[in-house]
């Protein structure tokens, strides 16, 4: 079981809490539960990232395919589940629309098929104008939480040091 990161934990600690000029802690910490094999993503969420042409999208970049991998036979098996779901559901046709564009298609399946826990920074709601992320996983059965829960369990530690060049 790894955790399967959604875009906007990506931007958010980017853009708020967790900026690489002031906690490169929390990108260093990615990149090694990466290699431990408890935390990844999806391609279709590196693509997100690339299209912002910023620091985050050359961090994306810089990943490997096993960070960011492509969907293979299990998830595109999966993502026929997420599909059927979803148009069972009643909602609106832009919705549907949007959904199955963007990379929360691909990270639901993704977490479906590998029996993963999708983080995010999405709540459920009720609407039926945009299919969020908590709301599919509930649905099926697929696990999900917030960046701070999983770095709560995960238990992962920024310890402040003495800043380059100031030792």
């Amino acid at each position: 079981m790894a955790y399967l990161l959604d875009a906007n934990v990506f931007i958010q600690a980017k853009n708020l809490q967790y900026g690489f000029d002031f906690c490169p802690a929390f990108w260093d910490w990615l990149v090694q539960a990466h290699a431990a094999g408890r935390v990844r993503s999806v391609r279709h969420v590196a693509d997100e990232l690339g299209a912002g042409a910023d620091e985050l999208a050359l961090w994306a970049e810089q990943r490997n395919e096993t960070f960011f991998p492509a969907p293979d036979a299990a998830v595109l098996q999966a993502s026929a589940r997420v599909s059927a779901w979803v148009l069972q559901q009643g909602f609106e046709p832009a919705a549907v629309n949007t959904f199955f564009q963007v990379a929360d298609y691909w990270i639901v399946a993704a977490a479906l098929a590998g029996h993963h826990t999708v983080v995010t920074h999405e709540v459920a709601s009720p609407t039926m104008r945009r299919i969020k992320i908590p709301n599919v996983c509930v649905g099926l059965g697929v696990g999900f939480t917030s960046p701070h829960q999983m770095l709560r369990r995960e238990q992962a530690r920024f310890i402040l040091g003495p800043a380059p060049g100031m030792a």
